[in-house]
Order: C-alpha cells, then sequence, then structure tokens
C-alpha cells in the first residue's frame, strides 16, 4: 500500500502523519525499538510472525538466564543463543519469502507444502528448534562473549 501510495501519487498522508507522531511519543516514552514497532504497523502478520515469534524466545531466554544461577559465560551464552535464534527466525521467514516470490513471478506452481503447510508439526519443529538452541550446555562461551 505504502509503495502504491510512493509510485501512485495517493499517498494517505494521515497516516504518515500518525505514523510519524507515534514514532515521535514512542521515542519520548523510551521504547526500546520504535522501529520494530513501527513495522509491526504497516505489514501485515504473517509478514511479521517470525520477528514477534523471535521476540519471544529471546524475553524466554532472557527470563531463563535472570532466573537460574548462572556463571558470567553461561549467561552470555543463553543470550547469544537467544539472539541467534530470534535472528534465525526473522532471516528464515524473509528466506522463503522470497522463494515463494520467485514461484508466482515465475508462475510455477507452488509445492504442496506450502499450499497447506502442517501448522501443528510446524509449531512442534518450531518448539523443538527453540529449546535446543537455548539449552545451556556445559561449556564455556567463545572468549568474545565472556567480555
Amino acid at each position: 500500500m505504502l509503495a502504491k501510495g510512493i509510485v501512485g501519487g495517493e499517498m494517505a498522508w494521515p497516516l504518515i502523519v500518525v505514523g510519524v507522531l507515534m514514532g515521535i511519543g514512542l521515542i519520548m516514552i523510551e521504547v526500546r525499538s520504535p522501529m520494530l514497532f513501527a513495522v509491526g504497523m504497516y505489514l501485515p502478520l504473517e509478514t511479521t510472525f517470525a520477528i514477534f515469534l523471535g521476540g519471544v524466545i529471546r524475553w524466554i531466554t532472557d527470563k531463563m538466564r535472570d532466573s537460574k544461577n548462572f556463571n558470567e559465560a553461561q549467561k552470555a551464552r543463553v543470550e547469544n543463543a537467544g539472539v541467534l535464534t530470534a535472528s534465525g527466525f526473522i532471516a528464515g521467514e524473509a528466506l522463503m519469502g522470497i522463494v515463494i516470490a520467485v514461484f508466482k513471478f515465475k508462475q510455477w506452481p507452488l509445492p504442496v507444502i506450502f499450499q497447506h503447510p502442517p501448522v501443528v508439526g510446524g509449531f512442534i519443529m518450531l518448539v523443538v528448534l527453540a529449546v535446543v538452541m537455548v539449552r545451556v550446555p556445559d561449556e564455556p562461551a567463545p572468549p568474545t562473549a565472556i567480555m
């Protein structure tokens, strides 16, 4: 919608002004990441759900890290795993969007897994992946993470 407004000259200026004012307001109340909030306002849920899910996993790892009696190396390891998992979900969602766009652009039929994705199986796989990524191993964190 934003691209059509810019190219077609039919920009919804009231929405843009409201967005700018909300951004200024979010900065004034010191929201950690007003850009993520802004992206969530104009992109549809199916394109931002991976960002949300990554953020939830990062929040869970931060809570786990703070509630346990970890040494500094383990805390750094958990924090790194949370960041990597969140980033991986975001990047994976973006890459799959590109793959689907190529199929649609070339007018190839989508594979069956994309047409009717197994939601329950996908959710179970995401949970397994998150648990594997955020578990705390006995090995120390890399030297750069301890600093």
